[in-house]
């Protein structure tokens, strides 16, 4: 009887034992282990020829979680991906330039219900399309309405950003984007010789509102929005990596931008974006920066505004900022609308994700993606240089990040 009850403890103590060497590795509410799907999905991008490589990062909780690199920042020199490598982000340019224009709000240089074209006398005789595939000589509308700021940050005031393939847009991006031009405000300035894609408030169209939000930024200051960005964000926050130009001693860092071809195989691009000697401080794109940088930006919007006890917006600000602004007219993406600055989920489970409500994102034409659920407590980025843009890797990217979850 006495062997028997040796015989069952040593077995209880081996099946424990077996447990525990089998219990997930939880961090911060991250099952650790179930991370590595993410890094498969990653390497499975790689070995279809999809992507060069990636930083990936996981925040949860204030804590980083997960930060990792996979594959090469060049496939020609096979110079590999490391996680303080510096990418183009393009479009993930837009949110930070909003929140520093939101800071100005604060400080009472204007209201959002303001027209543009109280501060920019030249947004207040716009024309409005009758159709975009109109040549240039057909007849324009009135305006019925000025465009407001609530408009001009969230896209719905009839400003195109020239990325569709209509008579319209094609118009605008060859001459908006035009090679010579030296500054924001010529730039800007360039913006109104065109019509309006829609009256004001009546549809939305991804634009090219943060240029003018740049040209504002600049008016209400009195800096240039490089400088206010460096002062105001970059340096307080220790963003020490982001920035329009790239010192000397960082350049080896740059990921190079790749794309896949027709025959399926992926290189280095013809085309590189610039990297010094940049004068356009530009709101739509232009910003170089590192995973880590990004996601400082990250934790400071996540936690109201504020980071490291030093308070850039008031925690009412964001909430206003993370807010939908644009009803129904933002049909990219479904169970989603968009705030001043960022795309935001109205609907997780219409998002066909795990998604909670009142999750904020964007991404970047070179497919750099971000998301930040205050739900959760949660960050996620994932950041690669690949000029085919899909937002596949942003549901993906949501799909391998939530299933980490295990608090």
């Amino acid at each position: 009887m006495k062997f028997t009850k040796h015989l069952l403890l040593l077995f209880s103590l081996l099946f424990v034992g077996e447990i525990s060497a089998q219990a997930p590795k939880i961090v911060a509410g991250i099952n650790v282990d179930r991370v590595k799907r993410l890094e498969k999905f990653v390497q499975s991008e790689m070995d279809k020829g999809n992507i060069p490589g990636a930083v990936t990062m996981i925040i949860h909780n204030s804590q980083v979680v997960h930060q990792g690199a996979l594959g090469y920042k060049n496939v020609t020199t096979k110079a590999p991906m490391t996680t303080d490598d510096l990418f183009y982000i393009q479009s993930m340019t837009k949110p930070i330039i909003s929140t520093a224009f939101m800071m100005l709000y604060e400080e009472g240089y204007f209201k959002l219900s303001d027209p543009v074209s109280k501060y920019l006398p030249e947004f207040k005789n716009l024309r409005v399309v009758r159709s975009v595939n109109d040549g240039p000589d057909a007849p324009t509308d009135s305006l019925k309405s000025q465009i407001t700021m609530t408009q001009l940050l969230s896209h719905s005031g009839g400003l195109t950003h020239g990325l569709d393939q209509n008579p319209v847009q094609i118009r605008f991006r060859n001459g908006y984007f035009k090679p010579g031009i030296k500054t924001i405000q010529e730039r800007v300035a360039n913006m109104t010789k065109f019509p309006l894609l829609a009256q004001p408030g009546t549809e939305w169209n991804y634009s090219a509102g943060p240029d003018v939000l740049c040209v504002l930024i600049e008016k209400f200051s009195g800096m240039s929005v490089n400088e206010f960005l460096k002062s105001r964000l970059f340096e307080p926050l220790e963003m020490k990596h982001t920035g329009y130009n790239v010192p000397k001693e960082e350049q080896a860092k740059i990921v190079a931008l790749h794309t896949k071809g027709k025959n399926g195989t992926i290189s280095v691009a013809a085309n590189q974006p610039p990297f010094e000697n940049v004068t356009v401080w530009s709101g739509v794109n232009g910003l170089f920066s590192t995973a880590a940088d990004y996601a400082t930006f990250c934790q400071m919007m996540l936690a109201g505004g504020t980071y490291k006890s030093k308070q850039y917006l008031s925690r009412k600000t964001v909430e206003l900022m993370t807010a939908n602004h644009t009803g129904d007219l933002f049909q990219l993406s479904p169970g989603t609308g968009w705030g001043l600055g960022f795309a935001v989920v109205k609907d997780g489970p219409a998002s066909q994700t795990s998604a909670s409500k009142g999750l904020f994102y964007w991404a970047g034409a070179n497919n750099t993606h971000f998301f930040i659920d205050p739900k959760e407590k949660l960050i996620a980025l994932f950041m690669t240089q690949e000029s085919n843009f899909t937002w596949e890797y942003h549901n993906s990217l949501r799909q391998m990040v939530y299933q980490t979850m295990a608090d």
